[in-house]
């Protein structure tokens, strides 16, 4: 059974398999606990995880999601039986680290990545459209500069530890959200956890973390990534990947409405703005970042379980990216952007750009 499975994900059925399992477990995420249409998001995770670790103070958006610390596990343990465990880094680290940086505040500024622009719109949320059209033109622009000679350069293999490191962290998450610990004077800590707002608002843990463990697996299995589906989309004319994004809305379509959480509109929507203008062009920067750095947020935590140390310095670029946003008014919340976050974008755009021009090879 599981060799006809591994066959079926490695086939060209594999992303639709996937995209239906994420479709499915994202809104049930939601029914068990998770915040309102963020079933799954892998930036407002992350941001959240950030929050718990004290990189902001954003008291209503910190708590360790176990969902991302179970798509690095997943992926490690998948990679490992399959013998696809192969330690490899080098890759214009610092430029991957501040891609991963701009994505996060375009994706803040629109408030979700990929994923959740998708769940979003499966949900009924309309402020979504922007968002996805805006992703679509991000990723053009990316396949403008891939057309010219666009390279970050090649990454080379590495020490089997390497590929370790963020196993180990994905570990250690599962053991705070777990454990609680606590490591200041009368029982203070580092580690913080919501007690009101989305940060407050979690599915049991080990409901997330399984949730996360298959994801993991069948997106290592299947290489599943809704930005490399649009690209494959525009530069190849390749449904292969696109597949998956198709059966995802319709799955998350159909759960959301079987749970009776869809409602259609723009207004009221759970941890959502309606200004289209922010929430297109958060996400043309987050596009393009992420099509520069080779795949979606849930794609680079994926290949950081495989052992791919660029990814892990883009996940960290995240990470910071959410810190900042945060910290200095950049991130929006379901009043609108933030104070500085429409010139944190434009910004980022700018520096997108340049990296586009100037990261090019001679063909």
């Amino acid at each position: 059974m599981f060799q006809a499975l591994n066959r079926a994900l490695m086939s060209r059925k594999g992303p639709i398999l996937t995209g239906i399992a994420v479709g499915i477990l994202a809104p049930l995420l939601t029914f068990w606990g998770n915040p309102g249409n963020m079933g799954i998001c892998v930036a407002c995770f992350t941001r959240d995880i950030a929050g718990a670790l004290g990189l902001h103070r954003g008291a209503v958006v910190q708590y360790i999601r176990p969902e991302l610390a179970g798509f690095i596990l997943g992926s490690f343990i998948s990679s490992l039986i399959y013998r696809e465990y192969k330690p490899r880094t080098g890759s214009s680290p610092i430029v991957r680290f501040f891609l991963g940086f701009f994505a996060m505040i375009g994706a803040l500024v629109f408030l979700g990545c990929p994923w959740r622009a998708y769940i979003r719109l499966s949900a009924g949320d309309l402020n979504a459209i922007p968002g996805i059209l805006g992703l679509t033109i991000g990723v053009a622009i990316g396949i403008a500069f891939l057309w010219r000679g666009f390279s970050l350069g090649r990454n080379y293999p590495a020490k089997k530890p390497l590929g370790y490191i963020m196993p180990l962290a994905a570990i250690t998450l599962i053991a705070f959200v777990l454990l609680r610990p606590s490591f200041g004077p009368e029982g203070s800590s580092a580690i913080f956890f919501s007690e009101k707002g989305p940060g407050s608002m979690a599915a049991p843990v080990a409901l997330s973390l399984a949730a996360g463990l298959l994801i993991g697996w069948l997106a290592q299995r299947s290489r599943f990534c809704t930005v490399g589906a649009l690209r494959d989309l525009i530069m190849f004319k390749d449904f292969h990947l696109f597949n998956g994004i198709i059966a995802f809305v319709i799955a998350a379509f159909v759960t959301n409405l079987l749970l009776g959480q869809f409602k259609l509109g723009f207004e009221g929507q759970p941890i959502a703005h309606t200004n289209v203008l922010w929430n297109a062009l958060g996400m043309v920067l987050s596009g393009l970042a992420f099509t520069l750095a080779g795949g979606c947020p849930g794609r680079q935590f994926i290949m950081s379980g495989e052992g791919d140390g660029d990814a892990a310095v883009f996940i960290l670029g995240m990470l910071f990216g959410a810190a900042t946003a945060h910290n200095f008014s950049l991130a929006s919340s379901g009043t609108g952007p933030g104070a500085f976050g429409p010139a944190a974008t434009i910004i980022g755009i700018m520096f997108c750009l340049s990296v586009g021009f100037l990261m090019r090879e001679k063909i």
